[in-house]
């Protein structure tokens, strides 16, 4: 793996301020494969000033000339699209036919579904004797995680720049690599001079010093809600915007007249999905008592086939607190019917997929985000007690309902306090608005919805 030695600012690779390093590590061998240089306040400041200075003309630069640009973007991915998918491979240990098609192509089309918005997005409207014109926010300041790290920089960057604004990224400091690469292709793009600026470093200095920072307009954070909090606080105080994608205990919710083998499957290979490293994950599987024996059985069958076809988590911090729940379950009183704590491996952070039986709705396993490999099975009596049982967290991202027929399973939908549902299996959806309720997160990413988050709105009268 290649690693810039400097940061992304003003449109070329300039030293950082000071000499600390970040490490880069395959997660798979436990390989340093890279050295990123560790941002200071000092970096922030240097990049913000870049984007505040290019932001007047970029935002006066006509929709359509942004919507090219934008369009060269998606190219200069597509041209990388291998060494992307080989880069996110070694910083996340991903498999690679995973990172090809997931990690590498959806972003891909991210780009180009904002190069299109950017060019017929409509933004001034007539409304009586006023015109409402939409306008970029400013300058934005993205701070993105490690486990989908270039769609997570796509899902802010894209709109971002669609708008007019202009944009500090500072991406998780597991991933640089990929973040770098984003960069070369935003050269590659023909986007202008501190339009895009890139920050490596760890988030406690230059994630707080851009959320901090008085130049910056607009934070955009995925990763905790615990974090999240604490950048709504800083924004709150500053009445700066803020845009926040959090945490997800998601709820897998099969109707008795649903194909139970069919919903538990796919049920399954979500939450094994990216090694579990999902917020959207549906890792609470509600059955009906009726059928409970059997969709544990099934679960149980599915995730074995598993074995170690999946990747390792992130880190090794990651693995322990993965198998830390793991064992708060079995002490909670949980029925382990696939995986534990053992690991298929013995280099490498990799935890075994995991499922659980007999979860009940108060235990840690059933209530706390996870982000491993971990399936609960919860049992439900009734309809109104399903409903009571996927509602019953603090989350609200996303899930998942299952029936017999379709209407049937959006008239339950319909009721779930969550941002996003798939309807018995409903393919992705890059145009569709994805953020969550509750302490899942403030506000919108994706299709025009996500366009919205990074524009403001004045009304003349005349």
């Amino acid at each position: 793996m290649k690693a810039h030695d400097g940061m992304y600012i003003d449109g070329t690779w300039r030293p950082a301020a000071g000499r600390d390093t970040i490490e880069v590590v395959n997660p798979v061998d436990e390989q340093v494969i890279g050295r990123v240089p560790a941002g200071t306040a000092e970096d922030v400041d240097a990049a913000v000033r870049a984007a505040r200075a290019a932001f007047p003309g970029w935002a006066a630069t006509p929709p359509a000339e942004r919507a090219a640009r934008l369009a060269a973007l998606r190219d200069a991915l597509v041209a990388r699209k291998e060494e992307i998918a080989e880069t996110v491979t070694a910083e996340l240990g991903s498999p690679l036919a995973f990172s090809q098609a997931v990690h590498a192509g959806v972003p891909i089309l991210v780009a180009g579904s904002y190069a299109e918005l950017a060019a017929t997005h409509d933004f001034e409207e007539r409304v009586g004797n006023s015109t409402v014109y939409q306008e970029p926010v400013g300058v934005v300041g993205a701070i993105t995680p490690w486990n989908y790290p270039l769609h997570q920089i796509v899902a802010k960057v894209a709109p971002a720049l669609a708008a007019g604004c202009t944009v500090v990224l500072k991406p998780a400091e597991d991933t640089p690599l990929t973040a770098q690469l984003f960069a070369e292709a935003v050269t590659d793009a023909g986007i202008p001079a501190g339009v895009f600026n890139l920050v490596t470093g760890l988030g406690p200095v230059a994630g707080q010093a851009l959320a901090e920072h008085p130049d910056v307009d607009l934070v955009s954070f995925t990763g905790s809600t615990a974090v999240g909090r604490r950048i709504g606080a800083t924004a709150g105080a500053a009445v700066k915007r803020v845009a926040l994608e959090l945490g997800g205990k998601s709820a897998n919710v099969i109707l008795p007249s649903a194909d139970l083998a069919k919903a538990v499957a796919v049920g399954v290979a979500n939450v094994m999905s990216n090694s579990g490293q999902t917020c959207s994950a549906w890792t609470r599987m509600l059955v009906h008592t009726g059928q409970y024996e059997e969709a544990v059985e099934l679960a149980a069958a599915a995730a074995a086939k598993y074995g170690d076809r999946i990747g390792p988590v992130v880190n090794a911090k990651q693995r322990d607190r993965v198998r830390g729940y793991i064992d708060k379950g079995l002490a909670e009183g949980a029925r382990l019917v696939a995986g534990g704590t053992e690991s298929p491996h013995t280099q490498g952070y990799f935890v075994s997929p995991t499922v659980f039986a007999d979860v009940t709705e108060e235990m840690s396993i059933a209530q706390e985000e996870i982000f491993g490999p971990v399936l609960s099975i919860i049992r439900y009596e009734d309809e109104e007690d399903a409903l009571r049982i996927a509602n019953g967290t603090v989350y609200g991202l996303a899930g998942a309902v299952w029936a017999g027929e379709e209407a049937e399973a959006v008239a339950f939908a319909r009721r779930l306090d969550t941002g996003q549902v798939d309807i018995n299996g409903g393919r992705f959806n890059p145009l569709a608005p994805f953020g969550g309720y509750k302490q899942s997160g403030v506000g919108r990413e994706l299709g025009s919805h996500g366009l919205s988050e990074y524009l403001q709105t004045k009304s003349l009268q005349f």
